[in-house]
């Protein structure tokens, strides 16, 4: 989050004249629409927001934002973005990318944001599959997914998003999925956040990696698959007929039903966003065995990188004339003379 100004815009005033260019169908579409739709919402100005992506179909996205934009190389977008934020905090910037760009060759920048907490939003589209080069399986394909570089099925254990951010000491954690009425929420939280917001978002690859969510994400008919948290909220799931509970013993969350609303003598716990150890838990829950967690999993804020940055610079400088001849001249220094025929 940065402190600003609002101002009133619409959704047409974050659109560009540029050709929307992703598959017919593409999850991308909804999501693209859902940040349109929220920005305005929050007053943000174009003049002063920059999106920055990397490499694959999520990293189209700055052309689609009517705002500055950069599209950088591939897994880089976190080393740009905090270069811009440094460069001037004052600016709203959010970074696109997705689970090859972030959590393969970018894995290792995207660690350091987090764990920097650079105040920026983090957007993360989740399809499980690259879909920019046809298809090839990912760092959060499951297990058994074929594809033409797994074409007897892929035995790798997935990358989770939120496991991995939560593990790099992320402060903002977040998961959504494309057609969600939800997601502007969402995203609201993750902007509302000071430091670095971490938003995974589950998208549907109509082509490479089709309906794969599902089971939770369908338009219709998934709705008792999901566990939409709330801060001060019981966990409750299923139109409140089911909800977890900590079983105190084995240390881990377990589904309990509720009997006529009574969720407090179901045992239901409330949520806690600031509660560290129970978003880990959240997850990890294996789906089907329990529902997907969306929503804010942890909110906990600590100062920012940039904020640090500052206050050294000005520690560094205080007291101090700046005088680029006197630094020049300080220390060892020696006078160069003669010629190339007469050498000193």
């Amino acid at each position: 989050m940065n402190e600003m100004t609002p101002i009133e815009t619409t959704l047409k005033d974050w659109e560009t004249d540029q050709e929307v260019r992703w598959c017919p169908g593409c999850g991308d579409y909804a999501i693209l629409k859902a940040v349109q739709r929220t920005l305005p919402q929050l007053g943000s100005d174009p003049a002063n927001t920059v999106f920055v992506s990397g490499i694959g179909c999520s990293s189209r996205f700055p052309y689609y934002v009517e705002s500055y934009g950069f599209h950088t190389i591939h897994g880089r977008a976190p080393a740009f973005a905090t270069g811009i934020k440094l460069a001037n905090p004052q600016l709203d910037v959010w970074l696109i990318t997705g689970d090859g760009d972030g959590l393969s060759i970018g894995g290792n920048h995207l660690m350091h944001v987090l764990r920097r907490n650079v105040n920026l939003q983090i957007l993360l589209f989740n399809n499980e599959i690259y879909g920019l080069t046809k298809g090839q399986y990912s760092p959060t394909s499951r297990v058994g997914t074929k594809s033409p570089s797994t074409p007897w099925g892929s035995v790798d254990r997935p990358v989770n998003p939120c496991s991995f951010a939560l593990g790099a000491n992320a402060r903002f954690v977040a998961r959504g999925f494309d057609v969600s009425k939800n997601l502007p929420d969402v995203l609201k939280a993750a902007h509302a956040h000071r430091g670095a917001a971490f938003v995974e978002i589950f998208q549907n690859c109509i082509v490479y990696n089709k309906d794969v969510f599902d089971d939770f994400a369908a338009p219709k008919g998934a709705e008792a698959h999901q566990l939409w948290l709330e801060d001060g909220e019981p966990m409750l799931f299923a139109g409140g007929a089911k909800g977890l509970t900590l079983d105190r013993e084995l240390l881990e969350l377990k589904v309990v039903d509720v009997v006529d609303g009574d969720w407090e003598a179901a045992g239901v716990i409330v949520h806690n966003v600031k509660n560290r150890s129970i978003a880990h838990m959240l997850v990890e829950l294996p789906f089907g065995e329990f529902p997907m967690a969306l929503g804010v999993l942890y909110d906990d804020p600590r100062p920012t990188y940039e904020e640090g940055v500052d206050e050294e610079r000005h520690r560094a400088a205080d007291g101090k004339e700046a005088n680029l001849a006197r630094l020049l001249g300080q220390g060892q220094t020696w006078t160069v003379s003669g010629t190339a025929q007469d050498p000193v």
